[in-house]
């Protein structure tokens, strides 16, 4: 199943180039972010740098991550490989292009599975960030994620 969902997510990277030309930028803007979405979902960080800038800046529930790539290999990589199972639902974005920025929030309710003990974690969470399209590529520039116990 993990492989499975590798291969959607470079799939899904490869839409993104391919159809650089061909999407309005706001479809643009939200194919990335849910190609970041299913890279968590997939529990893989394969593929996950190419979706942000080198110098992009991570902040999640009132800390700063630093780059994403200090974020990956700091926090978001060694949380997947504890997870058995990382879920969005309820999954809802809205986009704002303002050339050559654009402007997300996604809504959603999250559920992580920890592998060895099988406890479950559900939470509403809410994540806001700016992408920058740079040689007619959407690169997520800053992103900021929080959330709460579902009610």
């Amino acid at each position: 199943m993990k492989k499975y969902k590798e291969v959607i997510l470079g799939l899904a990277l490869t839409f993104i180039t391919v159809s650089a030309f061909s999407q309005s930028d706001e479809a643009q803007v939200e194919a990335a972010m849910k190609a970041y979405k299913s890279g968590i979902e997939s529990l893989s960080t394969e593929g996950l740098s190419d979706l942000f800038m080198e110098d992009s800046q991570v902040f999640e529930s009132g800390g700063s991550e630093g780059s994403f790539n200090h974020y990956l290999d700091h926090h978001l990589g060694p949380e997947l490989k504890v997870f058995s199972a990382f879920d969005f639902n309820d999954y809802n974005i809205s986009t704002i292009v303002d050339l050559p920025y654009a402007f997300t929030t996604e809504t959603y309710v999250y559920k992580i599975v920890i592998a060895s003990s099988g406890k479950v974690i559900e939470k509403k969470g809410v994540a806001t960030s700016v992408l920058k399209k740079i040689e007619g590529k959407w690169l997520i520039m800053k992103t900021h994620s929080s959330s709460r116990a579902k009610k």
